[in-house]
């Protein structure tokens, strides 16, 4: 059978990485490409490198624009590999924890960097390293404006769930000092910036699902699962 691609896009706290995850025990060799986590290193790395910026996004938007960020990518020597069927951050060498990656400050400088930077390059090495993935595995695919970079994806879905549970959801995910209030402005303002460089569209092949009663990840994954017919071969 020829290896599938199942691109997973999102409302900001919808999921879409435990879903990714727990769609490895669904599908046989397969392996997670986080897309998302790529683009989160590059400007991880930039950032690192201008601390003035840490703190002040409206002069990081006025770096980002029109820079090629690939051309960045490259330059910061910005690397990812597979460890245990999934795509892993290196920044000269050196692994960067997913902790650092989905921290607060990182989620909202990538979602301005998103749309202000020039992304046609990466998109294409992306496009390129998810056929060379293909060739051995089947790959879901987590991240932003997929369908631009991968049109040909057998499954394209977009995960929503309200404003309600995704701040619940994302207060689990940063512990229990999580302020509510502030979880939910970042939320409202990573999605306002995430409309605004047109990275929630839905298009025609694009299969929307609101995940907000369910309980548990298993439980959206499992939805999810209903529309993929390959499932029902692996199983």
């Amino acid at each position: 059978m020829e290896h599938i691609v199942v691109g997973i896009e999102g409302l900001v706290g919808s999921g879409k990485t435990s879903i990714c995850r727990q769609l490895l025990k669904k599908i046989p060799n397969s392996i997670v490409f986080h897309g998302g986590n790529l683009y989160r290193g590059i400007v991880y790395a930039f950032m690192q490198s201008h601390q003035e910026l840490v703190h002040n996004m409206k002069t990081l938007q006025e770096n980002m624009k029109q820079i090629d960020i690939k051309k960045m990518m490259d330059m910061l020597e910005v690397k990812i590999q597979i460890e245990n069927q999934e795509t892993v951050v290196y920044v000269k060498g050196k692994k960067v924890e997913e902790e650092k990656l989905q921290s607060k400050e990182a989620s909202l400088a990538v979602s301005i960097a998103g749309g202000s930077a020039d992304n046609t390059n990466l998109f294409l090495f992306a496009k390129n390293l998810i056929n060379q993935y293909k060739e051995k595995y089947n790959v879901i695919l987590s991240g932003r404006a997929l369908m631009d970079i991968y049109p040909e994806m057998n499954y394209h879905f977009f995960l929503s769930a309200s404003l309600e549970e995704r701040v619940r959801r994302k207060a689990m995910q940063y512990g229990q000092n999580a302020n509510l209030e502030e979880l939910r402005q970042h939320i409202e303002k990573r999605d306002e910036l995430q409309e605004k460089a047109g990275f929630y569209k839905v298009q025609e092949k694009t299969i929307s699902l609101d995940v907000t009663d369910c309980k548990t990840v298993e439980e959206s994954t499992n939805k999810l699962c209903d529309y993929i017919e390959e499932i029902k071969v692996f199983a």
